[in-house]
Protein backbone atom coordinates (compact mmCIF):
# COMPACT_ATOMS: atom_id res chain seq x y z
CA UNK A 1 0.00 0.00 0.00
CA UNK A 2 1.56 3.27 -1.10
CA UNK A 3 1.36 6.08 1.46
CA UNK A 4 3.32 8.43 -0.70
CA UNK A 5 2.48 12.08 -0.99
CA UNK A 6 1.65 12.06 -4.70
CA UNK A 7 -2.11 11.97 -4.19
CA UNK A 8 -1.92 14.45 -1.30
CA UNK A 9 0.17 16.88 -3.29
CA UNK A 10 -2.17 16.51 -6.25
CA UNK A 11 -5.16 17.44 -4.09
CA UNK A 12 -3.35 20.39 -2.54
CA UNK A 13 -2.26 21.65 -5.94
CA UNK A 14 -5.83 21.37 -7.21
CA UNK A 15 -7.16 23.74 -4.53
CA UNK A 16 -7.96 27.22 -5.78
CA UNK A 17 -7.36 29.60 -2.91
CA UNK A 18 -7.15 33.28 -3.65
CA UNK A 19 -6.96 36.24 -1.28
CA UNK A 20 -8.62 38.42 -3.89
CA UNK A 21 -12.30 38.55 -4.76
CA UNK A 22 -13.19 35.41 -6.68
CA UNK A 23 -16.12 33.33 -7.88
CA UNK A 24 -14.38 29.94 -7.82
CA UNK A 25 -16.63 26.91 -7.49
CA UNK A 26 -14.87 23.79 -8.76
CA UNK A 27 -11.61 23.07 -6.88
CA UNK A 28 -12.21 25.85 -4.34
CA UNK A 29 -11.02 24.82 -0.88
CA UNK A 30 -12.26 26.15 2.45
CA UNK A 31 -10.46 25.89 5.80
CA UNK A 32 -8.67 22.67 4.80
CA UNK A 33 -7.65 20.80 1.66
CA UNK A 34 -10.14 18.07 2.53
CA UNK A 35 -12.97 20.62 2.08
CA UNK A 36 -12.40 20.84 -1.67
CA UNK A 37 -15.36 21.54 -3.91
CA UNK A 38 -15.43 18.94 -6.65
CA UNK A 39 -18.79 19.72 -8.30
CA UNK A 40 -21.59 22.28 -8.33
CA UNK A 41 -23.64 20.26 -5.83
CA UNK A 42 -20.85 20.45 -3.26
CA UNK A 43 -20.70 24.23 -3.73
CA UNK A 44 -24.46 24.54 -3.24
CA UNK A 45 -24.21 22.37 -0.11
CA UNK A 46 -21.34 24.52 1.16
CA UNK A 47 -23.36 27.71 0.62
CA UNK A 48 -26.37 26.21 2.40
CA UNK A 49 -24.09 25.07 5.22
CA UNK A 50 -22.63 28.57 5.56
CA UNK A 51 -26.14 30.06 5.68
CA UNK A 52 -27.08 27.59 8.42
CA UNK A 53 -23.87 28.38 10.37
CA UNK A 54 -24.73 32.08 10.37
CA UNK A 55 -28.32 31.33 11.43
CA UNK A 56 -26.87 29.21 14.27
CA UNK A 57 -24.63 32.13 15.22
CA UNK A 58 -27.66 34.40 15.49
CA UNK A 59 -29.43 31.71 17.52
CA UNK A 60 -26.50 31.47 19.93
CA UNK A 61 -26.40 35.26 20.28
CA UNK A 62 -30.11 35.27 21.11
CA UNK A 63 -29.68 32.32 23.48
CA UNK A 64 -27.02 34.25 25.39
CA UNK A 65 -29.24 37.31 25.70
CA UNK A 66 -32.25 35.23 26.77
CA UNK A 67 -30.22 33.35 29.36
CA UNK A 68 -28.93 36.61 30.83
CA UNK A 69 -32.51 37.93 30.92
CA UNK A 70 -33.64 34.74 32.68
CA UNK A 71 -30.96 35.18 35.34
CA UNK A 72 -31.98 38.83 35.81
CA UNK A 73 -35.64 37.85 36.22
CA UNK A 74 -34.62 35.27 38.84
CA UNK A 75 -32.66 37.96 40.70
CA UNK A 76 -35.63 40.35 40.51
CA UNK A 77 -38.04 37.72 41.85
CA UNK A 78 -35.64 36.92 44.67
CA UNK A 79 -35.22 40.61 45.52
CA UNK A 80 -38.99 41.17 45.43
CA UNK A 81 -39.53 38.18 47.72
CA UNK A 82 -36.87 39.48 50.13
CA UNK A 83 -38.39 42.98 50.20
CA UNK A 84 -41.82 41.54 51.02
CA UNK A 85 -40.30 39.47 53.86
CA UNK A 86 -38.46 42.44 55.38
CA UNK A 87 -40.08 43.75 58.56
CA UNK A 88 -42.18 46.85 58.13
CA UNK A 89 -41.33 49.86 60.18
CA UNK A 90 -43.67 51.41 62.70
CA UNK A 91 -45.94 54.38 61.98
CA UNK A 92 -43.55 56.82 63.65
CA UNK A 93 -40.62 55.80 61.48
CA UNK A 94 -39.40 57.44 58.33
CA UNK A 95 -40.83 54.74 56.07
CA UNK A 96 -41.95 57.32 53.54
CA UNK A 97 -38.43 58.64 53.27
CA UNK A 98 -36.97 55.19 52.79
CA UNK A 99 -39.22 54.37 49.86
CA UNK A 100 -38.37 57.62 48.13
CA UNK A 101 -34.67 56.78 48.07
CA UNK A 102 -33.75 54.31 45.30
CA UNK A 103 -32.53 51.06 46.72
CA UNK A 104 -30.33 48.52 45.00
CA UNK A 105 -29.42 44.94 45.74
CA UNK A 106 -26.39 43.36 44.14
CA UNK A 107 -26.54 39.78 42.91
CA UNK A 108 -23.86 37.71 41.31
CA UNK A 109 -24.37 34.79 38.94
CA UNK A 110 -23.80 31.42 40.55
CA UNK A 111 -20.81 29.38 39.37
CA UNK A 112 -23.13 27.10 37.34
CA UNK A 113 -24.85 30.07 35.72
CA UNK A 114 -21.49 31.61 34.89
CA UNK A 115 -20.25 28.33 33.39
CA UNK A 116 -23.36 28.16 31.18
CA UNK A 117 -22.88 31.80 30.15
CA UNK A 118 -19.21 31.07 29.35
CA UNK A 119 -20.08 28.01 27.24
CA UNK A 120 -22.66 29.96 25.24
CA UNK A 121 -20.14 32.78 24.75
CA UNK A 122 -17.33 30.41 23.70
CA UNK A 123 -19.60 28.64 21.18
CA UNK A 124 -20.76 31.99 19.79
CA UNK A 125 -17.22 33.34 19.63
CA UNK A 126 -15.85 30.18 17.98
CA UNK A 127 -18.58 30.02 15.37
CA UNK A 128 -18.15 33.73 14.60
CA UNK A 129 -14.44 33.16 13.94
CA UNK A 130 -15.10 30.17 11.69
CA UNK A 131 -17.51 32.33 9.68
CA UNK A 132 -14.90 35.09 9.56
CA UNK A 133 -12.32 32.63 8.24
CA UNK A 134 -14.80 31.53 5.57
CA UNK A 135 -15.28 35.16 4.53
CA UNK A 136 -11.50 35.61 4.26
CA UNK A 137 -11.49 33.34 1.22
CA UNK A 138 -13.12 36.28 -0.60
CA UNK A 139 -15.39 33.89 -2.48
CA UNK A 140 -18.42 35.82 -3.68
CA UNK A 141 -20.80 32.90 -3.18
CA UNK A 142 -19.65 32.36 0.40
CA UNK A 143 -19.88 36.06 1.27
CA UNK A 144 -23.37 36.29 -0.22
CA UNK A 145 -24.31 33.19 1.77
CA UNK A 146 -23.05 34.87 4.95
CA UNK A 147 -25.24 37.91 4.24
CA UNK A 148 -28.26 35.73 3.51
CA UNK A 149 -27.67 33.75 6.70
CA UNK A 150 -27.37 36.96 8.73
CA UNK A 151 -30.68 38.22 7.36
CA UNK A 152 -32.50 34.93 7.90
CA UNK A 153 -30.94 34.54 11.35
CA UNK A 154 -31.97 38.03 12.42
CA UNK A 155 -35.50 37.41 11.14
CA UNK A 156 -35.89 34.02 12.84
CA UNK A 157 -33.87 34.42 16.02
CA UNK A 158 -34.02 38.06 17.02
CA UNK A 159 -37.63 39.12 16.66
CA UNK A 160 -37.88 42.49 18.36
CA UNK A 161 -40.12 42.64 21.42
CA UNK A 162 -40.00 45.80 23.51
CA UNK A 163 -41.62 46.31 26.88
CA UNK A 164 -42.73 49.94 27.16
CA UNK A 165 -43.47 51.15 30.66
CA UNK A 166 -46.22 53.73 30.83
CA UNK A 167 -46.10 56.37 33.56
CA UNK A 168 -42.53 55.41 34.31
CA UNK A 169 -41.35 57.81 37.00
CA UNK A 170 -37.84 56.41 37.13
CA UNK A 171 -36.94 57.68 33.65
CA UNK A 172 -36.04 54.19 32.45
CA UNK A 173 -34.12 53.56 29.30
CA UNK A 174 -36.13 53.44 26.14
CA UNK A 175 -35.77 50.96 23.34
CA UNK A 176 -32.33 50.83 21.81
CA UNK A 177 -31.41 50.35 18.18
CA UNK A 178 -29.06 47.82 16.66
CA UNK A 179 -26.70 46.71 19.39
CA UNK A 180 -23.68 45.20 17.72
CA UNK A 181 -23.12 43.78 14.28
CA UNK A 182 -20.56 41.18 15.25
CA UNK A 183 -19.74 39.27 18.35
CA UNK A 184 -16.01 39.79 18.16
CA UNK A 185 -16.07 43.55 17.55
CA UNK A 186 -18.96 44.68 19.77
Amino acid sequence: MDHGSHSDMGEEAACKVDMLWNWYTIDACFLTTSWRIQNQGMMVATCIGVILMVVCLEFLRRLGKEYDTLIQRQFQRHAAAQSVKSPSLGPDSCAGLLTAVPQAVMYRASPLQQVIRSIIHAATFGLAYIIMLMAMYFNGYIIISIFIGAGIGKFLCDWMVVKVLLNNENGGKGATGIEETTVCCG
